[in-house]
């Protein structure tokens, strides 16, 4: 089944996309990740469980939309460059996209036959590959609370940073308002985000087919 199984990938993604935040901070400098459990698979050793596993996997069901969330602290004064911040921010959009290029792969090496597939592993391949390209492009939005910020924080002046701290919730929120709407910039994202996954090689039959499969298991919930 498409929709159990895209939601079961899922989850492990997110727990890949912490765990290499984890892991390039751990090689950073901040060895605190290593007690507090970060660089494991295991999702409830993460600091907002809630935040980062339930509710994007809840958006995700009912919404279709891979929101981010923040699931691990990390120490940024035992990080010993701005250089390995901004590293660390953009470790879990880059665990997102080296998923993407996986399941790109079978694709790209002719493995898939449209003609002759009936199953789901390719729909459930390809709706996966499309949600992890999602989360890469939402994740780089330059705004607070999201990767993309994180990776320009550490060279913006102390001020402006301490102003926008206060205002990562409300980048979230806003986030979710937009996607959740139907406007100009909403459209632009979900058009860039449509195109991704193509244009690595996933083919557009086998993701339509996921598309469809997902949001008719998702209309009986």
């Amino acid at each position: 089944m498409v929709f159990i199984s895209v939601l079961i990938l899922w989850i492990i993604s997110l727990c890949l996309h912490e765990y290499a935040h984890a892991r390039v901070a751990y090689a950073g400098g901040d060895s605190s990740v290593v007690a507090k459990g970060y660089l494991t698979m295991n999702p409830l050793r993460y600091m907002h469980p809630f935040m980062s596993i339930i509710l994007p996997l809840i958006i995700l069901a009912l919404g279709g939309v891979p929101l981010p969330g923040g699931a691990v602290y990390i120490d940024t004064s035992r990080i010993r460059s701005r250089a390995w911040l901004s590293g660390v921010a953009v470790a879990g959009p880059a665990a997102n996209f080296a998923l993407l290029l996986l399941c790109a792969l079978p694709f790209a090496l002719g493995l898939y036959h449209p003609l002759e597939e009936t199953g789901t592993l390719w729909p459930t391949i390809a709706l996966f590959g499309y949600f992890q390209g999602a989360s890469l492009l939402l994740n780089m939005l330059p705004i607070p609370g999201l990767d993309g910020y994180g990776v320009i924080e550490p060279w913006l002046p102390p001020a402006l940073r301490n102003i926008l701290d206060h205002a990562r919730m409300a980048g979230f929120i806003l986030l979710l308002a937009v996607l959740m709407t139907d406007n100009p910039v909403s459209d632009t994202l979900l058009r860039w985000i449509s195109t991704l996954p193509t244009a690595v090689g996933i083919d557009k039959r086998a993701l339509s087919d996921g598309v469809l499969a997902f949001q008719s298991f998702r209309e009986t919930l």
